[in-house]
This record gives structure tokens, C-alpha cells and sequence, in this order.
């Protein structure tokens, strides 16, 4: 793989890469189709990364249609799709990890410990082998791609980022492989995250700007709904991504909420 990126760079290739888990949907193509127009050649990475799931996740069950995800990345015009296995990436005695000290502490981290230190290693071996110009991640996961942000600036990884807009379903579900998992119901009922952040958009509009005030009604709107048990909803800065009380600037609002055994994330900025 690493041959194949210097190769390519040495006849003036921009190399654009997208890391995903595989079991490609609309939302990674976009990516793609984003890092296609970024760069020259484009590479993804299948790996489901077993240092990012904790205890009681769904590591095991996570999708999986390899056969499918080569179709839909041929057709797309990908020109790599790098899949490292288990051993490769962590040998026996494997012993060193990524971590940060802030962004983690927030949203997800909170309930997710354990799991941006394996996403923040994962990315840096895959940035060390793949060896890319330009990384493209998307905003669903906001809190990750903001944490990937300063992991490369810190580190001084010579990549530039590019976060990609959330794409949804017709329905206006945020994608996400993890929506198969959901029954006819269950799905009717996820909508309540992106219809609460429509919302929450319109009370600012309508000059209410507390933040503990618009949480308060979203925690209500969501509660309303069958099968729902909500993880946090927050209202942040989207750089620090430390709690807002009053809306007087752009900020996020991001929310994590199970619909049944399904973990479903979104956000907003408001």
C-alpha cells in the first residue's frame, strides 16, 4: 500500500483517502465522490477497528458485505480499496495508543470510554501506511472529525482534512449502517432526531437562545417517542466542543439517542 501512494505520488498524484468499516451506504459514496474531486487518485480502507468498540457494543454484529462494497467502490472509480486484516494492524504485543486530552471528554467520550483513543490510533496507522494528501471524513460525526482536526495539527501530520456535510435518507434519517438494524417502527421513531434539531433551529429563530431551555424541550419532544433512550444531548462550541448557555454565535447541537438496541447519532449547527 505504501509503495503504491509513493509510486503515485512521484508522478504528481494528489492522493485522497476515505478510512471507513465497510458496509457502504450513500453516505460513504458522497464521500468519495467528494474525495474524487479533491485529488488525483482515491483511496478507502475497510476495516472494521476493534479498539474503537467497548463493552457490550456491537463489535461482533457489526455489517459486513465486502463482496458489494468492491462492486460499489469499482463503480464509483476508486482506485484502491485497502483492507489490512486484525493481525496486520494489531500484532500480538501491540502496546501503544493515540489519545487527547480535551475533545474526548465531551459528547460521545462521555459514554464511549476508550473509544476515540482507538479511532484516533486507527487513523494514524492507517495515515502512516496510506500515506494520503488530503483525508475526507463527515460531519455526522462531528465530534470525531473535530477530533481528528487536532490530532493532525498536533502531530503535525502533513494531510489536510476535509469534513463533508451529513447526507440523509429521502426521509431525512442521517446515514449510517447501523439503520438496517432498525425495524419499520424503530425507524419512524429515529426520526425524532432530526425533526427535534428542525426544532430547536426554529425556537432560535424565534429569538429563545437559552440552550439549557431548547435541551429541555428536545428531551421531551425525543422522550415523546416509543422505544427511545437518550445518551446526551448537547449544545457546544463546534471547536472545543465545551457546553454553551447561551446561543449568541454559531454553535453545534449534537445528540446521541438509542431507538431500541440502536445507537443513532446526529447533529446541527445552529
Amino acid at each position: 500500500m505504501t509503495d503504491w501512494s509513493e509510486r503515485h505520488r512521484r508522478e504528481g498524484n494528489v492522493i485522497s483517502f476515505i478510512p471507513t468499516m465497510g458496509f457502504l451506504h450513500e453516505g460513504h459514496l458522497s464521500l468519495m465522490k467528494e474525495g474524487l474531486l479533491q485529488g488525483d487518485k482515491l483511496i478507502i480502507s475497510i476495516f472494521v477497528n476493534p479498539t474503537q468498540f467497548g463493552p457490550g457494543e456491537d463489535f461482533d454484529a457489526y455489517p459486513c458485505d465486502l463482496e458489494r462494497d468492491f462492486q460499489l467502490a469499482e463503480d464509483i472509480g476508486v482506485d484502491v480499496v485497502f483492507t489490512p486484516n486484525k493481525a496486520d494492524f494489531y500484532p500480538q504485543g501491540f502496546d501503544t495508543f493515540i489519545d487527547q486530552e480535551q475533545l474526548p471528554n465531551h459528547l460521545c467520550g462521555l459514554s464511549r470510554s476508550g473509544h476515540f483513543q482507538g479511532v484516533m490510533t486507527i487513523v494514524t496507522k492507517l495515515f502512516h501506511v496510506v500515506n494520503p494528501d488530503i483525508a475526507v471524513f463527515g460531519e455526522k460525526d462531528f465530534q470525531q472529525l473535530a477530533i481528528i482536526r487536532r490530532m493532525v495539527k498536533d502531530l503535525n501530520f502533513n494531510i489536510r482534512i476535509i469534513g463533508h456535510p451529513i447526507v440523509r435518507e429521502s426521509d431525512g434519517l442521517a446515514m449510517s449502517s447501523r439503520n438496517s438494524k432498525l425495524t419499520p417502527a424503530q425507524r419512524i421513531t429515529g426520526l425524532c432526531l432530526i425533526n427535534s434539531l428542525k426544532k430547536a433551529q426554529s425556537s432560535l429563530k424565534n429569538n429563545k437562545t437559552n440552550a439549557a431551555a431548547i435541551i429541555q424541550d428536545t428531551v421531551e419532544f425525543i422522550g415523546s417517542h416509543p422505544d427511545t433512550e437518550i445518551d446526551y444531548i448537547k449544545i457546544c462550541d463546534p471547536d472545543t466542543l465545551d457546553d454553551v448557555d447561551s446561543i449568541d454565535r454559531p454553535v453545534v447541537m449534537a445528540m446521541a439517542v438509542k431507538v431500541g438496541t440502536t445507537r443513532l447519532i446526529d447533529n446541527m449547527i445552529l
